[in-house]
């Protein structure tokens, strides 16, 4: 390829906006982040995204608007960092676009992420790589998590067992065994619950730094219960989203009893925390140190909590390694579109099920 340069975006389950990250490749093709840059989602395009995790009158008119107008968003954030960062769009490789997930099915054999990238690449000029998480599933894979294989590739010690915990919307889980073991899942809920309860409450889009959530006190039962949805007990390969862990769900767990709202957005932060340290405890084996990514490691009554459950484990943030909490995944995207055109497989059998090694991603050529 005549440019090392790559693109990678990522919208999570957050629903806050885009990640934009540029990325080049050093000799022994390791990612070097050069410039970064976020775009929020106006309020109003949020809640129309949430709206469509849910049947709705004209929900296939109303998905392929919205493909539309995340890809002119998207599209909008790329050329603004191009522009800061001085860089023409035809010195770029290709995007990695994750897309925005509105539904995530393996079990029935599909995945949906929206943000038109055939319209992206028309838009920026730029080749675009997306829709990595079919590819898995159509081998029988879960499609997710899909950021192991690159925290194997930027993360692994060779005397150290690391485990790296993306806590976004969803909490995911990479176990990196210092003999080459790769391991990884969805733990269970990270943001999400506490951002909806958040939002509910104080019309807020997230509890900055647990202030609200840290003037309650924990719902033993309230988290008891929580604890006891099956999918904390499912063996991996397993992957979540929005599809489970939703209002829906919060509210059915809240039917016996009414509580002031700030214990329940307390035990919320509990349930994120004790998910991930239990598993952890169950399915990583011995772990020397864990680092945290994600918007969820910012938030300090979480990663205090998390670091009372897992003890004398040495407990920081990627940052650590040289990657700022916020960027890790829209670099992976990047990481995996230079994969994909590069016919690289770039999941994991072992963490997804999937019957084999796969190269991810379809391609929309500039």
């Amino acid at each position: 390829m005549a440019s090392q340069l790559f693109i990678g975006l990522m919208s999570g389950t957050s629903l806050d906006g885009v990640d934009v990250a540029l990325v080049t490749f050093d000799h022994l093709q390791h990612p070097q982040l050069l410039k970064t840059h976020f775009t929020a989602y106006p309020t109003d395009l949020r809640n129309q995204i949430l709206a469509l995790q849910h049947p709705t009158d004209n929900e296939l008119e109303i998905t392929a608007l919205m493909g539309n107008t995340l890809a002119r968003l998207y599209a909008k954030a790329v050329n603004e960092l191009l522009s800061d960062a001085e860089i023409d769009a035809g010195t770029v490789t290709a995007i990695g676009c994750h897309g925005q997930t509105i539904r995530h099915r393996p079990e029935l054999g599909y995945t949906m992420q929206i943000g038109n990238a055939a319209l992206l690449s028309e838009l920026t000029g730029i080749t675009v790589v997306s829709d990595f998480r079919s590819r898995d599933i159509a081998a029988n894979g879960q499609g997710a998590p899909l950021v192991p294989a690159f925290h194997q590739d930027v993360f692994a010690h060779n005397q150290r067992n690391r485990a790296i915990i993306n806590i976004g919307g969803i909490a995911n889980i990479t176990y990196l065994s210092n003999t080459g073991e790769v391991f990884g899942f969805d733990s269970g809920p990270g943001n999400m619950l506490l951002d909806a309860w958040t939002k509910q409450h104080l019309g807020l889009d997230y509890d900055t730094d647990g202030q609200w959530s840290s003037t309650g006190n924990i719902i033993e039962p309230l988290l008891s219960a929580m604890l006891s949805e099956p999918y904390f007990s499912a063996l991996p390969p397993k992957s979540t989203g929005r599809d489970l862990f939703n209002d829906a769900w919060l509210n059915h767990c809240l039917t016996t009893q009414t509580y002031a709202p700030n214990d329940v957005a307390r035990t919320l932060v509990a349930l994120s925390a004790h998910s991930i340290a239990n598993a952890v405890k169950q399915y990583c084996g011995q772990v020397d140190e864990i680092y945290l990514c994600g918007g969820g490691a910012k938030n300090k009554l979480l990663t205090s909590g998390l670091q009372s459950l897992i003890g004398s484990t040495h407990l920081e943030t990627t940052e650590k390694l040289g990657m700022g909490v916020d960027w890790v995944e829209a670099i992976a995207f990047a990481w995996l579109a230079k994969k994909c055109l590069s016919q690289e497989s770039a999941n994991l059998p072992e963490v997804t099920g999937a019957k084999g090694l796969r190269i991810l991603g379809a391609i929309y050529q500039a």
